[in-house]
């Protein structure tokens, strides 16, 4: 079985500092042996982290859109921020990977779309993020799950890490996959442990977005 944390950003990412080494030792230490890089509008730090981690890693990114993040999983290259909820979808299509809501009802990060709109795009998703252990309310999760449960689709969760010490803390244990088809079928498997991260590692990400910013 694998331990698998979902949503994991690095120094890539506008809004994080994290090294790659640091992320890799910090999986060792938590046991975590599969993990999704998913950086704010890049797959480049993802890329060199297949090439160098020990473990199992998916090339994913958040797009961010006029109406939200999509997320796209098992992709080979960048996908621009900026573009629509449609050509997003469309271009993770492009390559082949598998489309993924992250944190949709999020309070303050979920899609700004009306919940007929929601339901309507269930039908060009692959998977639901139904845990994020950075959204500080239950009933962004519960919403989630029940949206996944009601359009048959796969649930997956991630600390949505930005730090070294988030990562792992929320987690899917899962069977072992080799491909996006078995990656699928293994979600339906999988069993989610689930950790709120503090509001306080927030501070986190606004103080890189800051630094960077200079």
């Amino acid at each position: 079985m694998l331990k698998a944390d979902f949503h994991i950003h690095t120094l890539y990412s506008m809004d994080c500092q994290t090294k790659l080494e640091d992320i890799i030792e910090r999986c060792i230490e938590m046991e975590i042996d599969c993990i999704a890089i998913s950086d704010h509008g890049t797959v480049e730090g993802a890329l060199k982290m297949q090439e160098i981690a020990p473990f199992k890693v998916i090339v994913a990114e958040e797009v961010l859109t006029p109406n939200g993040e999509i997320m796209g999983m098992f992709l080979k290259e960048t996908i621009p921020s900026g573009i629509s909820i449609d050509e997003a979808i469309s271009r993770v299509r492009e390559q082949d990977g598998l489309v993924c809501l992250p944190h949709p009802f999020d309070q303050f990060r979920g899609l700004a779309l009306s919940t007929d709109e929601i339901d309507k795009l269930a039908e060009r998703i692959d998977i639901v993020e139904v845990f994020n252990a950075r959204s500080p309310l239950s009933t962004a999760a519960e919403k989630a799950l029940a949206y996944a449960e009601k359009h048959k689709l796969p649930g997956t969760a991630g600390s949505d890490a930005h730090s070294p010490g988030e990562i792992g803390r929320t987690y899917v244990e899962m069977p072992d996959f080799s491909d996006k088809e078995e990656f699928l079928q293994a979600l339906k498997k999988g069993e989610i442990s689930q950790h709120k991260a503090s509001i306080l590692v927030h501070l986190n990400s606004t103080w890189a977005k800051i630094k960077k910013s200079f």
